[in-house]
């Protein structure tokens, strides 16, 4: 069989962010758009969660600022391990927390962009002690690393790992596409210790396992990559068939 072992899937709703980094592989902005809706959202999942998709990331953009989030969530956790990333600004607002309480995804992962910025390393950290002391909820971080920030992403991944989470909890994420670092820097934020970061850190090569569906509903087996081939039917075969046509390249 085709792409047996693939199990993961992770699904861009929206390239709307309302922090809207200027270094976003996604180019979300708070002009961004998307084609999806919930509803083809919960019918897509489902359908790969039928076929052998065993969890599932969502993603943006900001994907709490997405019309039909937890709806989404409320679908399709019973059905698929799932996750989201978030920058958890929406999270200050009383009322999407509380949303949240009630339709809870398995983990939710908060990036951290600028290690550099006390506010933003402040904020998130009193956000992942707010969702773990309130739910049941899994944290993260994926820490963004900006090779002339190393000394700011080290001090970082320290506080982090100073009884709040563990390396297993925390991935390195190498920026993109400029101020890109090397495998080395990575290991000396880690402090020479085991750490979690993208598999193309060393190799660049599609993974068997994963594969990603961008806000407009294109696929291919890496976020970043080029050449994203676009669903022609919203289901697990619309799927398939997209990867068959990647030519597979390097995002640099």
């Amino acid at each position: 069989m085709k792409y047996k072992n693939l199990k993961l899937l992770s699904i861009d709703l929206s390239n709307f962010c309302s922090k809207g980094c200027g270094f976003c592989y996604n180019r979300s902005s708070k002009s961004g758009d998307t084609q999806w809706t919930a509803n083809q959202v919960v019918d897509f999942v489902k359908d790969c969660a039928d076929n052998g998709i065993e969890a599932v990331s969502l993603g943006g953009g900001e994907p709490f600022e997405f019309d039909g989030v937890f709806e989404i969530i409320s679908a399709i956790q019973p059905v698929v391990y799932l996750s989201v990333t978030s920058n958890g600004l929406p999270f200050e607002n009383a009322d999407v927390f509380f949303r949240l309480k009630n339709h809870r995804p398995d983990k939710i992962h908060l990036t951290i962009h600028f290690p550099d910025n006390e506010n933003e390393v402040s904020r998130v950290i009193k956000m992942l002690e707010k969702i773990t002391s309130e739910t049941d909820i899994t944290v993260g971080v994926n820490l963004l690393i900006n090779k002339n920030k190393a000394e700011n992403c080290k001090r970082v991944y320290s506080l982090l790992t100073d009884g709040l989470l563990t390396p297993k909890q925390i991935i390195l994420i190498p920026q993109r596409f400029s101020e890109t670092p090397d495998p080395k820097t990575l290991l000396y934020i880690a402090d020479g210790k085991p750490f979690q970061s993208p598999s193309c850190l060393l190799k660049c090569t599609p993974p068997d396992n994963f594969c990603s569906v961008s806000w407009d509903k294109k696929v291919n087996f890496c976020s970043y990559a080029q050449g994203k081939q676009p669903l022609e039917t919203i289901d697990y075969n619309g799927l398939i068939n997209a990867l068959d046509k990647i030519q597979f390249g390097s995002c640099k």
